[in-house]
């Protein structure tokens, strides 16, 4: 009976079932974690008169067969990450609850050397997996957006080491992604370019500060193309690089235009008609760009001057609040609850020190509906100062609602607490 104590009470998730797959025996940790009592599961069919999926036939159930194997090696069979649906109680409204599993069976010998059961130890891994998707959708959604826009795109470690490009990269030069990484990019840069651009990068990533040059890129044909590049880097709440994010821009066409005119005064003419070109094609860029930031499925504002107006909003901005008129109003005046909440004080903070803010599913209370009515959603968001000519004349706002994300993981806690 004390055997029997210490077994019932092991904080693990631990089955164990006869060679027939009859349950035998059940801690009380895998009875809260899956929702039924002993009188439930004791004596019945494992996996197909109590805890079934309806995804699996029990006969191709990958739990039924990892236990098969471990019975038919008596060795410990491991079973890799599945998703295992549980059934809820009805008093719990019922229907399927999405989880994660880890597990191993363990086949318990006689001294014969036949199997007499084996113990199955489970664990949930179901918030580690959930926050996994998350953050590869995550980081989908960035190589889209990415991919989508007309410029050259790579990111890099705080050192200069690059870490990735876009495809527009990949399909410019030839290349694959792992050439890239570190300092393969070198490759692709003019030698004529390469030492200045390396000494010019050097003292950027010293300094904290953003990089900026022109150089020559070789495409896939081997032939040599100009390139405005800039270099940003990102830093955390104290300051510190965490990465830095570039573009490259085709400027081969301007560059000859300029080189052309310097050699022939004949050319002066064209001057007005080939610089307005180059302005409709950089504006063009410009344009898509904003199209892009417009219809990217995240937030994002252009908050200008010290007084944080906003000159720009994208329609998922927008939508948080959709009885606000936003537009040419501070961020005071357009949402009056954030005061109270610090966020003015962030955003001057930004403004004034030019020190990024960013913050991971931080909260925020509102009255979304402009109905008098205060309710918390959660956001992931970075604040970066927008410099032009080496002033900062904004905010950057830039982030999406992570919510549904909070809550969920709230409530797994909660009924994590409930259940001990």
């Amino acid at each position: 009976m004390e055997f029997f104590d210490y077994f019932d009470n092991v904080p693990e998730n631990i089955v164990i079932v006869s060679p027939e797959f009859k349950i035998l025996a059940a801690t009380k940790r895998y009875l809260a974690t899956t929702m039924r009592t002993r009188e439930e599961i004791i004596g019945k069919i494992f996996l197909k008169e109590v805890y079934q999926d309806p995804q699996f036939s029990f006969e191709e159930n990958p739990v039924i067969l990892s236990i098969k194997k471990a019975i038919e090696s008596k060795q410990v069979d491991y079973l890799d990450v599945l998703r295992y649906d549980l059934e809820k109680p009805a008093a719990e409204g019922g229907g399927y609850d999405t989880r994660y599993w880890e597990a191993s069976h363990t086949p318990v010998l006689d001294d014969a050397g036949n199997v007499k059961y084996v113990i199955q130890n489970t664990q949930d891994v179901t918030e580690r997996e959930l926050a996994r998707k998350a953050r590869r959708a995550s980081e989908e959604k960035f190589k889209f957006l990415t991919d989508a826009v007309p410029q050259l795109i790579h990111t890099a470690e705080a050192n200069g080491a690059c870490t990735y490009v876009n495809r527009r990269w990949l399909d410019y030069t030839g290349l694959t992604l792992n050439e890239f990484l570190d300092n393969g990019w070198h490759k692709v840069v003019h030698p004529d370019d390469i030492h200045s651009v390396v000494e010019r990068q050097k003292e950027a990533i010293y300094e904290h500060e953003e990089f900026q040059a022109e150089l020559r890129f070789k495409n896939k044909d081997g032939n040599y193309r100009w390139h405005l590049v800039r270099s940003m880097p990102m830093k955390d709440e104290n300051g510190q690089v965490v990465m830095r994010v570039g573009s490259a821009y085709d400027i081969h066409g301007t560059k000859q235009m300029v080189q052309e005119l310097l050699e022939s005064n004949e050319q002066m003419s064209a001057l007005s008609d080939q610089v307005q070109q180059a302005y409709q094609r950089a504006e063009e860029q410009r344009l898509t760009l904003e199209r892009l930031i417009m219809q990217a499925p995240a937030i994002f504002a252009i908050l200008k001057g010290p007084e944080h107006t906003f000159d720009l909003v994208n329609p998922h901005y927008q939508r948080l609040f959709p009885n606000r008129k936003l537009l040419g109003k501070t961020v005071a005046e357009a949402v009056p609850e954030v005061v109270e909440q610090g966020f003015i004080q962030i955003l001057d903070n930004v403004f004034n020190t030019r020190v990024p803010f960013v913050a991971n599913e931080i909260g925020i209370k509102l009255d979304w509906q402009n109905n008098g009515q205060v309710t918390e959603a959660f956001f992931t968001t970075t604040y970066q100062p927008l410099v032009e000519n080496k002033q900062v004349t904004g905010i950057i706002a830039f982030g999406y609602e992570v919510t549904d994300k909070v809550k969920l993981r709230q409530e797994l806690e909660q009924l994590k607490g409930t259940k001990v």
